[in-house]
């Protein structure tokens, strides 16, 4: 009997949660900060059981990696390198769904040593884009043939039938993840040179691709493209870009958000008991008030009238509404408030769009144009599409992990086929596959 702790009891747990448990001798411990979540997943299955997590506690922590024989790590990713450390130790393979951090790539060689392996970005952004675009990738490889350009978008969106707010979007996994993601600055290749684009610029580096059945969707650059060039084997490629898809309009609102200061994460103890229109007039040094909408239009150069800033305030942030309590920084207090007015409703479906377009040059001067394209939909009054992408390709490598199927050791992402082929494979079983489209170019 082997036995999976999974840290961490959140939007996306429960579909891994549904598969583990349905796997033969195999027992599920299930820790988070929030027992009773925990016990909510599991009710129902006599081969799991529930446990407080304080992922604080080193000792703690210790003991729960003690009673595993593999780790599932879905706590916020600050605390993977100690979770990780902790699995070196104690001789235990991890697996998370969270980016490769500097502080984990420094565990490499002892998780080597050790015999084990830290297997991260198993989920769907990052995660099944690395799988499928490597799969196409090796197999132009083999073909004889090289890839020039590769452009990878995903976006987790309401589906079009839920598309219900003025923003476009909906939460189906950490509203302070979707927040922070806003802070980031992005680097990709177009055409042999570098673009690097600025955090402040972010959501005005944008531009449109259509979709059957669900229209235009507008894209915006995914933090750093260019590691992938070698993570992918295209040092050569004259182009490698990975974008964010969100319905029209989002990036209009986010770009004044970013630019207002309301994405700031400095530490106050003044921001209880304030209302929105406070807040917004002290980020953004304007005179608070009655007139607070119309002066921030003016000074970020908008129309008052402009979509995006009545999507502001449709959110409240120029209204007397006082701020969510007990937060300590102004994004806290943003993510409050996006996840008070944009929550699924019941029986509304999320949807994953998930695209690639490669360009790929064979000799005799033959260049092919392959797309690759993965629209995936939630399950009314079920799982999320968002949940069920992001835990189980993580589920599927648990098991894989446990049956010995995967051999390499230390810190790893999914690019290889002893990882790509068996989990896109399951991943297809369970109706989460690609329409691919290759033509001459």
């Amino acid at each position: 009997m082997h036995t999976v702790l999974i840290l961490g009891a959140g939007m996306v747990t429960a579909p891994m949660v549904d598969y583990l448990s349905r796997q033969p001798d195999m027992r599920i411990l299930l820790a988070d900060v929030a027992p009773e979540k925990a016990e909510a997943i599991i009710a129902g299955r006599r081969n799991a059981v529930a446990e407080k997590l304080d992922v604080t506690d080193r000792d703690h922590l210790k003991n729960l990696v003690a009673r595993a024989d593999i780790v599932v790590s879905l706590v916020p990713y600050t605390y993977h390198p100690l979770v990780a450390g902790l699995c070196i130790e104690a001789g235990k393979p991890m697996v998370t769904a969270s980016y490769v951090s500097d502080a984990m790539r420094r565990l490499d060689s002892a998780a080597r040593a050790k015999g084990i392996i830290l297997l991260n970005e198993i989920g769907l952004d990052p995660g099944i884009d690395h799988m499928s675009a490597m799969r196409i990738i090796h197999g132009v490889k083999e073909k004889g043939g090289t890839i020039s350009s590769f452009y990878s978008y995903c976006g987790g969106l309401p589906a079009p039938d839920a598309n219900t707010n003025p923003l476009g979007y909906k939460f189906s996994w950490s509203p302070r993840g979707v927040v922070l993601a806003g802070r980031n600055a992005a680097q990709y290749r177009k055409n042999n040179a570098v673009v690097t684009v600025e955090n402040a610029d972010l959501f005005a580096h944008t531009w449109m691709l259509e979709f059957e059945g669900i229209g235009k969707l507008e894209a915006y650059p995914n933090r750093d493209s260019l590691p992938y060039l070698d993570l992918y084997g295209l040092g050569d490629a004259a182009s490698l870009y990975r974008g964010t898809l969100r319905y029209p309009g989002w990036c209009d609102s986010w770009l004044l958000i970013s630019r207002s200061g309301l994405l700031d994460l400095k530490e106050r103890s003044d921001l209880d008991g304030r209302t929105f229109n406070s807040l917004v007039a002290d980020v953004t040094g304007l005179p608070p008030g009655p007139e607070l909408k119309s002066a921030f239009a003016r000074r970020f150069n908008v129309a008052e009238n402009a979509p995006a800033v009545t999507n502001l305030e449709w959110l409240g942030l120029f209204s007397g509404e006082t701020v969510p309590a007990g937060q300590k920084t102004v994004l806290d207090i943003l993510s409050a408030q996006l996840l008070k007015h944009m929550q699924y409703d019941p029986g509304e479906r999320d949807m994953i769009v998930l695209h690639h377009e490669f360009i790929a040059d064979y000799p005799q001067k033959r260049t092919e144009k392959i797309t690759s394209t993965l629209i995936a939909y939630g399950e009314p009054g079920g799982d999320s599409s968002m949940a069920r992408t992001v835990s189980l390709p993580a589920a599927i490598a648990v098991k894989l992990i446990l049956e010995n199927r995967i051999s390499l050791t230390g810190v790893q992402i999914p690019v290889t086929p002893e990882i790509y082929d068996p989990v896109l494979d399951e991943l297809t079983d369970m109706g989460i596959s690609f329409s691919e489209k290759t033509m001459t170019a």
